[in-house]
């Protein structure tokens, strides 16, 4: 399946380190991150985890849930999650997917539809598209997508203010402006008039060009 920025998040069932989840009831109403592994037992993937752990309540206060997923069965998960806390300090509480029959990866094209066999001998290596991070709104469809190598350790705080962004610009009709971060300036968006950017915006605004204009950060 090929998915892009609006597709519908791909509904599934599927066994985690915390119990058989529905995907889309799973999620309910807030946002989600997904982000997915090629393999348990592998060292970049065990320091995501572990950081991605101690970051786990400023996504909940933001009510973005966050779950994993991992080519390997949950009894594989189970035990690498004593590696983590080891190597990490680390106690991951967010349910992480076991993907033994790669379903969920070809479902999300992290894998081809006609990949035979299971995660059984498969290496890291084999699976090293299986290295996604989705967003995905209250809506079901995804937000953002980022994909990185294996060689290449997340940057999870950036996944953050991506959602702090993203949960902006769906509230205002604004969009963030390059390495923007909460409380600065935003851009109005070109599409709204300048009669509508008034009401919206009694305060005015500094215009740059006349299709870029700034304007502080909108209270919700």
């Amino acid at each position: 399946m090929n998915l892009s920025i609006g597709s519908v998040a791909p509904d599934f069932t599927a066994e985690t380190t915390r119990g058989r989840i529905n995907f889309h009831d799973w999620i309910g109403d807030g946002w989600c991150v997904l982000f997915s592994h090629p393999k348990d037992f592998t060292p970049v993937c065990t320091t995501e985890l572990g950081y991605l752990a101690k970051l786990l309540p400023d996504f909940e206060a933001r009510d973005c849930k966050v779950i994993g997923l991992s080519v390997d069965p949950v009894d594989d998960h189970d035990r690498w999650l004593g590696d983590i806390r080891d190597a990490t300090g680390s106690i991951v509480t967010y349910p992480i997917i076991g993907d033994h029959d790669l379903a969920v990866a070809k479902l999300y094209g992290m894998l081809p539809i006609d990949e035979e066999g299971s995660s059984e001998g498969r290496t890291a290596m084999g699976n090293q598209t299986v290295r996604t991070v989705f967003l995905i709104g209250p809506d079901k469809l995804i937000k953002a997508m980022l994909i990185y190598p294996m060689s290449s350790g997340r940057n999870f705080d950036e996944v953050l203010r991506l959602l702090d962004s993203c949960q902006l610009t769906a509230r205002h009709k604004v969009a963030t402006p390059v390495n923007w971060k909460q409380g600065d300036d935003v851009i109005i968006v070109p599409s709204m008039s300048d009669e509508e950017a008034r009401e919206r915006f009694p305060d005015g605004w500094k215009t740059v060009k006349p299709y870029l204009r700034v304007v502080p950060q909108p209270a919700d």
